[in-house]
């Protein structure tokens, strides 16, 4: 007789014949519920543990737990939240899912796990190896784990694949390790059905099947999904996709289904589903006849029609709203289509052309600040907004000219600017037009703006608030030096900092300490209004003493805290390099060294190699793609906004907009005892050098100290050499067609422009690597990848770019610069704080070995940096300014 899952809290769970299906809670899931990411976001943990309070009351067996966010510390988020439900007996009787994508996360929520729970989740997709590697670890902790049908070569979708899947990893954990298969649970992959593909017929029989296969064939083991994936076909239609849901679970149990995330709001009563719909959802869940798609398709649609109008009819039905009406709707669809002829008539209407401005238009801009605010709107939604406003204002302005009857009054004047040697501009734009879709004046100066231009403005312009924006790691000083200048003349303008590499604490520590009066931090675009409004209110004085108390809490915990971190000295970190067994190593000679530069690039070949998901984020629309487009919260949004920017490429790519330029170079290469990596031209005379820098954090047994150097072959007598590339590529013409679309007042194309500019710079920068793999070095020529497979860097060899973890100074820039004389070979040039001028570019260096890998740098002590300004031969305060990150307090 087989084992039973056993599980615990304080309390013990055993699955036995009684228990029908394991409820799984997902509401403590940061990526699954945006309340509890909030909550998590802003350290409210009591009012997180209400949430899990909520769902052990509500019935939730487990709870699953989920900190991946990328502006969320996860190790920390998931330490402190596993620690708190410990103390809570409420919420601590039922088991844990841990679930993360970061093994890092994994392995702290198992060290701060009460009671058994469950690891979700491990597969194959990273070889045997790695699988074994952490199944033992869980096993170690006394954990079960979720096995994702997934391995090496992708997501199982199909019934034969889940069996393969299933039945190797069964061999493995069982056979190999001994895990108990009461322990082992199978998510074997739920994809929506009803989408009108003929490949996505079989998407729940194949389910069924497998989970039927499972647990024949592999005694013991569990079975687990998440239900709602099913129905994602039918968002916007509760009542079909509800419906699905609890058909489909029904039919799941019989199969024997154990377990799964179900929302008990997204999903119906089975015996109540109406007969009709019943029928036509279980013969597309069972794949009945070629037609049932088509038939459940216009049932809903016919459900949709009986409760709304069609879209076509609603359209013209906005067409016959009072004028006031009709802008309002206008200004919240983001339609141009009517503007100025709804403006004109609500000029006539009114007693001056201001009136339109103050009144319908503001009002409908309130309506959106207030959806935005809410989370009813997003973001490409309010651009979309200022676009129709913009057009508005700009048919309205000569005849308030005309009439000189002043300026409309707005909520303040704000003075936005992307601080001197920085040229990134795509996050400020977007907070810009937020802020003016909220009846802020703004005035921005654009890129590399001097510390002297901005307090020169803000004085003349009499502005009430600064902004400030960055991406790359010096522009924090040159913020300092803007609020140091202000202190410096006794001014007292507020001070909102932005930008990636910004954040609370850094702005805490570092740049509020210089300034006597307000500086605050914001995070993104839909927490700027809030922030602008509470600095500009009759309770400003509150509020920013409030900051400034969060600040200096902050501050303090930050330099009190307890720092256990052990470093190696630089002598013991270079002995415990990564070692590659180098006599078994022969260096691949590229088939052609020097250095090349690439012109004639073709656009559309480039849009191939895409990663469209940094493009979302960009628009702060979270989600894997393509799964965004279907989320059921902005996968609306995000299919309106994918469609825009194709129709956007498709023009840049026919009317060739943007040029593609990029210069590589391979040459011979050895490294030395110092980490550095020097270069030689064909006939072995040295050329230059590349520093690299070494982990020093003490590491676990077994684990190395890592310096890019130790991925090529050290100098020796035998003078055998090894080869390095480097590249540099860039964009140009986006800063160009992006002022076309702002002079026609369409932010939205705008900003559209510069994100598809970095879409094609990654890609380009992905291109050229690829064709050195497999053509101008030529060490992979077989090389046959998937473009997901490039963007998961499947591929042999790395591509580093200064500036970045792996060698986090930028200093390193100018070797490259120097190396492929980039400036006069394709025209990037680089600002005085090392920014890449076009922004849409990306550099770096290529490394073929085998078994080269990424890794981050972490803290380094002042003894390596004072090794590495010799090596320079630079000053070691500037080395320092470079490296201010990586110095371990």
């Amino acid at each position: 007789m087989q084992e039973s899952l056993k599980l615990s809290g304080l309390e013990s769970f055993i699955l036995s014949s009684d228990i029908n299906f394991i409820n799984i809670g997902e509401r403590t899931n940061v990526t699954g519920s945006r309340k509890f990411l909030n909550l998590i976001k802003n350290e409210k943990y009591d009012e997180a543990l209400s949430v899990a309070r909520d769902q052990v009351e509500g019935g939730a067996q487990i709870i699953d737990i989920c900190m991946d966010e990328g502006l969320i510390d996860g190790v920390k988020a998931m330490t402190t939240f596993l620690r708190l439900i410990a103390s809570e007996p409420d919420i601590a009787r039922v088991p844990i899912m841990i679930d993360s994508s970061n093994w890092e996360i994994i392995e702290c929520g198992l060290k701060n796990l009460q009671g058994k729970g469950i690891v979700n989740s491990i597969s194959l997709k990273e070889g045997e190896k790695e699988f074994i590697k952490k199944a033992k670890i869980i096993k170690r902790y006394g954990a079960a784990m979720i096995i994702m049908a997934f391995d090496e070569d992708g997501q199982a979708d199909n019934l034969e694949k889940r069996k393969i899947i299933s039945k190797r990893s069964y061999e493995i954990l069982v056979h190999q390790l001994g895990i108990n298969p009461s322990d082992i649970i199978f998510d074997l992959n739920i994809f929506p059905v009803g989408t009108g593909m003929q490949e996505h017929r079989r998407n729940a029989l194949d389910f069924f099947e497998a989970t039927y296969w499972v647990k024949k064939n592999l005694p013991g083991c569990l079975v687990s999904g998440g239900v709602s994936n099913v129905s994602f076909s039918f968002r916007g239609n509760n009542k079909v996709r509800e419906s699905i849901n609890a058909a489909f679970l029904y039919h799941a149990i019989k199969y024997g289904m154990d377990m799964g995330i179900v929302n008990p709001t997204q999903i119906a009563i089975y015996q109540e589903i109406e007969p009709e719909l019943l029928k036509k959802i279980e013969d597309v869940l069972f794949d009945k006849n070629e037609e049932a798609t088509e038939k459940l398709i216009e049932y809903a649609e016919n459900i949709s029609q009986d409760k709304t109008i069609s879209h076509e009819n609603k359209i013209e039905e906005w067409r016959t709203f009072p004028v006031n009406k009709r802008l309002e709707f206008a200004l919240i669809k983001g339609n141009t289509d009517h503007i100025e002829e709804d403006v004109e008539e609500a000029r006539l209407q009114a007693a001056r052309p201001l009136d339109v401005i103050e009144g319908p238009l503001m009002d409908g801009m309130n309506t959106v600040g207030e959806l935005f605010g809410s989370g009813k709107m997003f973001l490409p939604q309010v651009v979309k907004t200022a676009r129709v406003m913009k057009k508005a204002v700009a048919y309205l302005q000569p005849f308030i000219e005309a009439e000189k009857s002043g300026e409309a009054q707005s909520n303040g004047k704000i003075l936005m600017a992307t601080v001197k040697g920085d040229v990134h501009d795509i996050g400020k734009n977007i907070v810009g037009v937020v802020l003016a879709c909220n009846n802020y004046e703004i005035i921005d100066l654009g890129v590399m703006v001097p510390k002297e231009k901005i307090l020169q403005t803000a004085i003349e312009q009499k502005v009430d608030i600064i902004g400030l924006s960055g991406l790359i790691t010096p522009s924090l000083d040159e913020m300092i030096e803007v609020v140091k200048e202000l202190e410096k003349r006794n001014l007292k303008f507020p001070v909102m900092i932005g930008g990636a590499t910004t954040s609370k604490i850094h702005t805490a520590l570092k740049i509020a300490p210089s300034y006597s009066y307000t500086t605050i931090h914001v995070l993104d675009a839909s927490k700027s209004v809030t922030v602008a409004s509470s600095l500009l209110s009759s309770q400003k004085e509150k509020f920013t003493k409030e900051i400034k108390e969060e600040y200096e809490h902050l501050r303090n915990n930050y330099l009190n805290r307890s720092v256990d971190k052990e470093y190696l000295s630089l002598a013991d970190a270079r002995k415990n390099k990564f070692k590659i067994d180098w006599a078994k190593f022969t260096p691949f000679k590229p088939k052609k060294l020097g250095i090349q530069v690439i012109n004639n690039i073709n656009l559309e070949e480039l849009s191939e190699y895409f990663d469209w998901q940094p493009f979302f984020k960009s628009w702060e629309l979270t989600g894997k793609f393509p799964q965004i487009l279907t989320d059921p919260i902005v996968g609306k949004e995000a299919s309106i906004l994918y469609k825009d920017a194709k129709i956007l490429l498709a023009k840049i790519i026919k009317e060739k907009l943007l040029q593609p330029k990029a210069v590589i170079g391979l040459f011979a290469a050895n490294s030395n005892e110092k980490d550095d990596i020097e270069l030689y031209d064909e006939k072995g005379n040295f050329l230059n050098i590349f520093r690299t820098l070494r982990q020093q954090s003490k590491k676990t047994a077994n684990a190395s100290n890592f310096a890019l150097s130790d991925f090529i072959l050290p100098k020796n007598s035998e003078s055998i050499h090894d080869y390095i590339g480097c590249f540099a590529v860039t964009i140009f013409g986006a800063e160009q067609l992006a002022k076309h679309f702002e002079k026609e007042n369409d932010d939205y194309s705008a900003i559209m422009t510069k994100a598809l500019s970095d879409r094609f710079a990654e890609a380009l920068a992905e291109y050229m690597h690829a064709k050195v793999r497999k053509e101008i070095w030529g060490y992979a020529p077989d090389e046959s990848l998937e473009n997901e497979s490039l963007i998961k860097e499947k591929y042999q060899g790395i591509r580093p770019a200064p500036g970045y973890p792996a060698c986090p100074d930028h200093l390193e820039k100018l070797t490259i610069w120097e190396l492929l004389d980039v400036k006069d070979s394709i025209g990037c040039e680089l600002t005085e704080n090392l920014a890449m001028f076009p922004a849409s570019s990306v550099s770096g260096y290529y490394f073929a070995n085998p078994q080269s890998k990424y890794f981050g740098l972490g803290k380094i002590t002042l003894e390596q940096i004072e090794d590495y300004a010799k090596r320079k031969e630079i000053d070691l305060e500037q080395a320092k300014y470079w490296l201010k990150p990586n110095i371990a307090q």
